[in-house]
């Protein structure tokens, strides 16, 4: 007797091997793409971080913004208060900053004079007109009548409202 597989026919539609390795290759290129990308992403973040000098005003990972006292071969101390230092790795530093921008967020200062900025009033009193009359919303006076309540009775007596 002869084995099972012998003398069929060939299967009419022919295995493509390209379609078979498709799939890996999209995925092998994807790969590829996104290790690319993360490279570049670190290459920057590297060269940031070189740029880092005492006195530079850098922005952390968590967000904290703080002054560079002084730099290590992985490490950086940061002055995060006036007189208070923290040591934080190089990695952490999310961001180098310009003095200029470091100023406005830290210390509110801006680049504009202040001649040039709009005058707010605190209180919308000078935007009132000379003698308009003014609102009296203290608490008025009771009227002042018989002091007698009306059914006779005073406080403390049984029976008084």
């Amino acid at each position: 007797m002869a084995a099972p597989w012998r003398g069929r026919a060939k299967d009419p539609r022919p295995v493509n091997n390209i379609s078979f390795l498709l799939p890996f290759i999209v995925l092998i290129g994807a790969m590829f793409l996104m290790t690319r990308s993360a490279k570049k992403k670190q290459a920057q973040a590297a060269s940031m971080r070189d740029q880092m000098t005492t006195g530079t005003g850098v922005r952390t990972i968590g967000g904290m913004y703080a002054t560079v006292k002084e730099i290590g071969e992985d490490t950086v101390t940061l002055e995060v208060a006036p007189g208070v230092h923290a040591v934080y790795a190089k990695n952490a530093i999310g961001a180098v900053l310009e003095d200029a921008e470091y100023n406005r967020i830290v210390h509110g200062f801006s680049e504009a004079s202040e001649d040039d900025a709009p005058v707010v009033p605190d209180d919308a009193s000078s935007l009132t007109e000379g003698d308009a009359p003014k609102l009296d919303l203290g608490k008025k006076d009771e009227p002042k009548g018989d002091d007698e309540p009306k059914d006779g009775k005073t406080d403390g007596e049984p029976g008084a409202k």
